[in-house]
């Protein structure tokens, strides 16, 4: 792909995302709003400033990473906007920061790089931790936790009448995985030796693993004790993917495997919501009007999308339980059909094949663990809320990455995009 190629994709998306809200608002017999006029100038400023920063700092990095971003933030703010133009107005705001941090990143690694960040993997390890607990915070306090569906995984800013609410845990994941990385990169050959033996199954010395799985437990354990076990299965799949391709090892996914059938047994007969998630689950109509109403409605939204879907601002997504959130797929399924469903989804295939092929062609560990567990986020993120829409799995409240609602999501996943970038830059030299 060339530079103009990619210059005229991240315009092509900022175009999108106006000419969105013109149809949206049109289609419900209303004149265009601000908001549809402002729309182009602010992905432009975003998607526009961040492609100039990773020419800058990183041009020779992936070229697809930053036009595939935009266009599905693009769309999915189209749909966000549409079901709410109170939340679409807030995304802009989010967009904006995002993009400004994600330059902000390239310009702090412009000269020593993402191998400084190898330095620091124990600090990223206990501020990702003390992320991980800002949602126990009492109430009262300036700064404290809020429980939202069942759930403790929001901290609230309070400072006079003005109140900001964030998810921690997005950052903190970012920082897990660094940590990750760099850690597995400096002990990958010891984890690959199996000097130790309970029974016919070998073991790797346990001074040698101890330090990842106390890192991985307790945070495990605060996500579990917040009830966020969407977050807790993505880090627990990140984690044993990235132990096996840090070592090779089948014996790291096959004992997960075993721990996360005993930890979904056990998480279903001790966790409501879990247990209410499983039954909406399997039994969506059993209890229409209670447990099973969001994924009912979900799978009306898909039904009546059919192949080329209503059009956009002719559905009917505010019927669906946290649609800008949750089930921005089944809405954006339902308004533009299989054919656009499809379209996201090879979206985002498109941007795992970037993220990983730069992970291969990465020759150092550190590099390559790190392209690799970010990438891996990515992927484990879509495929447990597109697969949770389709009813294919459970739900998990985990949004999806660039077109859910959430400045959080978004400020991370900006971030995250900048980070690949950085390494394919690195490895390209």
């Amino acid at each position: 792909m060339s530079r103009t190629t990619e210059a005229v994709l991240v315009s092509l998306a900022a175009a999108l995302a106006g000419a969105g809200a013109v149809i949206a608002s049109l289609a419900a017999g209303e004149a265009p709003t601000y908001d549809a006029l402002v729309a182009p100038a602010v992905f432009l400023a975003a998607f526009g400033g961040l492609l100039l920063a990773v020419r800058r700092w990183a041009g020779r990095a992936a070229r697809s990473l930053v036009p595939l971003a935009a266009w599905l933030t693009a769309l999915g703010w189209v749909e966000v906007a549409r079901i709410d133009r109170d939340l679409g107005r807030l995304q802009q705001w989010w967009l904006l920061v995002g993009a400004a941090l994600a330059a902000g990143t390239l310009y702090l690694l412009r000269r020593r790089g993402v191998g400084v960040l190898r330095r620091y993997r124990y600090l990223f390890l206990v501020t990702g931790l003390g992320l991980l607990l800002l949602p126990l915070l009492p109430a009262g306090w300036p700064v404290r936790g809020v429980t939202l569906n069942g759930s403790r995984l929001w901290v609230r800013l309070q400072a006079g009448d003005l109140s900001l609410s964030f998810q921690p845990g997005e950052a903190a994941k970012l920082l897990i995985v660094a940590f990750l990385a760099s850690y597995l990169a400096d002990r990958h050959r010891a984890l690959t030796v199996m000097p130790r033996r309970l029974g016919p199954v070998g073991l790797p010395e346990p001074r040698q693993l101890l330090p990842v799985l106390l890192a991985f437990g307790v945070s495990f354990a605060v996500l579990i004790y917040q009830r966020d076990l969407g977050a807790s299965l993505l880090l627990f799949v990140v984690f044993a993917a990235m132990l096996y391709a840090a070592t090779g090892r089948l014996a790291y996914p096959a004992a997960a495997l075993v721990l996360l059938a005993g930890g979904g047994l056990a998480a279903y007969q001790y966790f409501d919501h879990v247990r209410a998630r499983v039954e909406a689950w399997l039994h969506p109509f059993a209890d229409f009007a209670g447990t099973g109403y969001q994924v009912a409605q979900g799978l009306f939204a898909l039904g009546s999308g059919s192949l080329t879907g209503t059009g956009i601002g002719a559905g009917h997504p505010q019927l669906i339980p946290a649609a800008a959130t949750d089930f921005v797929f089944a809405a954006i399924a339902e308004e533009l059909g299989l054919a656009g469903g499809l379209a996201v989804v090879a979206a985002y295939a498109l941007l795992a094949a970037a993220g990983f092929g730069i992970a291969l062609r990465s020759r150092d560990p550190f590099r390559k663990l790190l392209a690799g567990g970010l990438t891996l986020t990515l992927v484990v993120q879509t495929v447990l809320i597109v697969g949770g829409v389709l009813r294919l799995l459970p739900l998990t409240g985990i949004t999806l990455p660039f077109m859910s609602y959430g400045g959080s999501s978004l400020l991370a996943n900006l971030v995250l995009i900048s980070l690949l970038a950085r390494v394919s830059h690195e490895e390209g030299s």
